[in-house]
C-alpha cells in the first residue's frame, strides 16, 4: 500500500513496500529513496522533495500508518472536495484556472461533509445545478506553503452527473476563465496542461491517461 502526496508536481511515495508504480520512480537519479524511520528523516525527505534538483521521493516503511502520522504531524491538515462532472454524451467538465485545465473542488467549510462540500464547490465554480452524486473516485494529497506554515491538503474526489444542457458560468472571483465540456477523444489536447492530480482522478474513473515522470 501507499499513499501518494505533491509538492507542486513532484510525488512524494509513503509506502510499505515498492510496488511497480513506485518502482518506476526509484531508478531515475533524481529521485529521494528513504528507508529508515525516525524523526529527522521525515524531516529530511521534505527538505528534499522542496529541492529543484529533485522529482519524486519515495519513503518505506512497514507500519505505514506510523509513517503517515509521523508525517501529516508536520503540516496543517486541511479537508476539501472536488468532482468530475460529466454529462449526458459523457463529456467531462474541466476548467481553465490560472493557465491550467483544472477540475472544480474546494475547502470544505464549517459543519459540511465532504459530499457536501463537493457538489457545493462543483456548484460555485461552475454555475451547474441539481448534479447527482454518483460515487467516489479517489482521495489525492498535496503540500503547500501559506504565510510561513505549511499545509497539507486532503482531497476527495466524486463522480457526478449533470442534467439538461445547463449554461456554465465561470466563478471570475476564484479565476476561472473558461469552462469546457471535453469528450474522450479530445481529452489528451486537456491532459497535456494539468496536473498530476487530475490525471490521477481521471486514471481513478477508469480513462488511460498518463503523465509523464
Amino acid at each position: 500500500m501507499y499513499i501518494k502526496i505533491y509538492f507542486n508536481e513532484k510525488p512524494l511515495f509513503l509506502c510499505d513496500e515498492v510496488n511497480e508504480e513506485i518502482n518506476r520512480y526509484a531508478h531515475h537519479d533524481d529521485a529521494v529513496f528513504i528507508d529508515e524511520f525516525s524523526n529527522p528523516s521525515v524531516n529530511s525527505i521534505i527538505h528534499e522533495m522542496r529541492q529543484e534538483k529533485v522529482h519524486a521521493g519515495i519513503f518505506v516503511h512497514k507500519d505505514l500508518d506510523a509513517l503517515r502520522k509521523a508525517f501529516w504531524k508536520k503540516f496543517i491538515p486541511v479537508q476539501a472536495a472536488g468532482g468530475l462532472v460529466t454529462n449526458e454524451k459523457s463529456e467531462m467538465l474541466f476548467m481553465l484556472r490560472r493557465g491550467k485545465w483544472d477540475l472544480p473542488k474546494g475547502k470544505l467549510d464549517k459543519g459540511e461533509t465532504v459530499e457536501q462540500c463537493a457538489i457545493r464547490e462543483v456548484e460555485e465554480e461552475t454555475g451547474l445545478k441539481d448534479l447527482r452524486l454518483e460515487k467516489p473516485l479517489l482521495i489525492t494529497y498535496h503540500t503547500y506553503d501559506e504565510s510561513g506554515k505549511h499545509f497539507l491538503k486532503e482531497t476527495h474526489w466524486y463522480r457526478m452527473r449533470a442534467f439538461g444542457g445547463q449554461a456554465l458560468q465561470p466563478q471570475a472571483e476564484e479565476q476561472i476563465t473558461e469552462l469546457k465540456w471535453v469528450g474522450n477523444k479530445e481529452l489528451n489536447a486537456f491532459t497535456g496542461n494539468t496536473f498530476p492530480s487530475i490525471i490521477d482522478v481521471l486514471r481513478a474513473a477508469g480513462h488511460p491517461v498518463s503523465f509523464a515522470f
